[in-house]
């Protein structure tokens, strides 16, 4: 995949309790949404089986394998389309990458589970490192930085170096909106993305309906798609290579028309 323009990754939740409802995806459902993702224009399907919402309460393994697996072998049976798995369990990222999954995306960077690693350079696979202050449980019960972009910057050296040491090389890095951040803080990345692109890796983002949003807005989760929008907008401009998201369809035409301007020339 190369990263010559912004890529959008849909979101595929097979789980009962997602923050945004309608992204919460049945196994009838599944390959509708998928195609319709990749019809308006996703390039990377992100299934996830285990919500991360603040609070959230952890999945069993054997839960997390029984509704992602399948998901996820159905989805590369059907489409040659990039799929990541979500997930921070070894166990759940190596049956997934053995049914097809071609990246892991860890909310816990390799800190979560000791395995992941080992497994993340067995399969030779990309893996997306984000940034998360303490657990979904408990990430937003009055999270603090002294220097955000400091603290989460030096956070990024110590695990890529953590990852290059045990061979890993292909990695993208994700600052974690929304994990352990507080509106400020979540604003902060936003406007400094420069300072992680200076890490050499591309930079994913994900802040599609998220609280920052309702909190600029005071608007509910079902209405925070133009505030997503004029985030991926501004992404778009800063060079971000990847922007997971929820509506594929409406972020997509946002990026062809700023990518419309971009390469305009005399």
């Amino acid at each position: 995949m190369n990263f010559n323009d912004t890529k959008i990754m849909g979101i595929i939740n097979v789980t009962p309790d997602s923050f945004y409802p309608k992204s919460r995806i049945n196994k009838d459902k599944l390959l509708e949404t998928v195609d319709n993702m990749i019809k308006n224009g996703a390039k990377i399907i992100d299934v996830g089986g285990e919500s991360t919402r603040p609070g959230a309460e952890e999945v069993s393994e054997e839960e997390e394998l029984n509704r992602v697996v399948p998901a996820i072998e159905l989805i590369k049976r059907n489409f040659d389309i990039v799929v990541s798995v979500d997930t921070y369990k070894s166990k759940v990222a190596e049956e997934s990458l053995k049914v097809g999954a071609d990246i892991v995306n860890d909310i816990s960077a390799l800190r979560f589970d000791e395995n992941m690693a080992s497994v993340v350079k067995k399969y030779n696979c990309p893996v997306i490192l984000m940034h998360m202050k303490g657990t979904p449980k408990n990430m937003q019960k009055n999270p603090y930085y002294k220097d955000t972009i400091k603290e989460i910057y030096s956070f990024f050296e110590e695990r890529i170096k953590f990852a290059q040491n045990r061979g890993i090389q292909k990695i993208i890095i994700d600052p974690g909106i929304g994990f352990g951040k507080r509106l400020i803080d979540n604003l902060l990345i936003l406007k400094h993305l420069d300072e992680f692109k200076k890490l050499g890796f591309p930079l994913l983002i994900g802040a599609s309906r998220k609280s920052m949003i309702g909190m600029i807005l005071d608007l509910p989760v079902e209405e925070r798609l133009e505030g997503t929008l004029a985030i991926t907008a501004y992404c778009a401009l800063k060079g971000v290579e990847i922007i997971r998201v929820h509506d594929v369809k409406e972020n997509y035409r946002v990026l062809k028309v700023i990518e419309a301007i971009k390469n305009a020339s005399r």
